[in-house]
């Protein structure tokens, strides 16, 4: 190998390892808690499922055929093997078509066999910790806005942490393997057509959580492609459940921001909207 080309650095360092037709993704901005054996359980159940989807002919970018199919750890590290895509610079990302086909890759996804742990996306671990770090950190977030998201995270974290208690709270509906992180913004671009991408956060969950945070107009994309694939339409009360743990994920994440200074501008916004909306989405009164 000695054409390696940096492809992306942002929480990952993605490289191709030119000239063999083979990307590697290196996790490089963790939570403090996170160990190689907890990430290599993650990063293989997206090795899984990616290979499921594209064996079936989703159109996902696929684990390398050229690599065995799981994680390999050195130096601490612990990555992932892709098989190398073309990428189409012409144009910018369609979140409406985004939004419309992530319902085809609802789909697809149901009949998923492996195992997968309930709303593990949410990462409450990682709420939880970050609240107890940006105690000390009030540069990154005031106390009062704090003190807010402990509040919210109280009513919000047993339906995160419980099937069972978000059965309850939200009878009739069903779950199924999802994306986790937004696939409408994770759809690459490929010289031959779209591809869905970045399962690292997959999971057991409500359609609605890939949903998350995008608004409206996307909402009803999704729910005109959910029509036309046979998928049911988006529950509002779901997505104001997972808007706020969305929310508190943004609030989270601040405690990133030392790691990776440039994180603060992507999360600024996020944090002002949260600071308009209803407490908990809703759910405590």
């Amino acid at each position: 190998m000695t054409d390696a080309k940096v492809l992306h650095d942002l929480f990952s360092v993605v490289v191709h390892l030119a000239p063999a037709p083979v990307v590697a993704r290196v996790p490089t901005v963790l939570p403090r808690y996170v160990d190689l054996d907890s990430q290599a359980r993650r990063q293989q159940a997206e090795l899984d499922v990616t290979r499921w989807l594209a064996d079936r002919g989703t159109p996902v970018i696929p684990p390398s055929p050229l690599v065995p199919l799981e994680p390999v750890q050195r130096d601490g590290f612990s990555m992932t093997f892709w098989q190398f895509v073309e990428e189409r610079r012409d144009i910018g990302p369609d979140y409406v078509a985004n939004s419309e086909i992530t319902a085809d890759l609802h789909a697809a996804m149901r009949a998923y066999p492996g195992p997968l742990s309930f709303l593990s996306a949410a990462e409450p671990r990682f709420i939880v910790d970050s609240f107890a770090l940006l105690e000390t950190r009030a540069d990154l977030v005031g106390p009062a806005d704090l003190e807010r998201a402990r509040r919210e995270w109280q009513v919000l974290e047993p339906l995160v942490r419980s099937r069972a208690a978000f059965e309850t709270a939200f009878p009739g509906i069903d779950l199924q393997p999802i994306h986790g992180d937004s696939p409408p913004a994770n759809i690459f671009a490929g010289a031959d057509g779209d591809l869905f991408a970045d399962f690292e956060l997959v999971t057991l969950g409500p359609v609605e959580w890939d949903l998350a945070a995008l608004g409206p107009t996307l909402e009803s994309a999704y729910n005109r492609g959910a029509q036309r694939s046979g998928m049911r339409p988006l529950n509002q009360d779901v997505l104001g459940f997972v808007n706020a743990v969305g929310m508190l994920r943004a609030i989270a994440s601040l405690s990133l921001v030392p790691q990776l200074p440039p994180l603060m501008e992507y999360l600024k916004p996020a944090v002002d909207q949260w600071r308009t909306m209803p407490f908990a989405g809703g759910m405590a009164g």
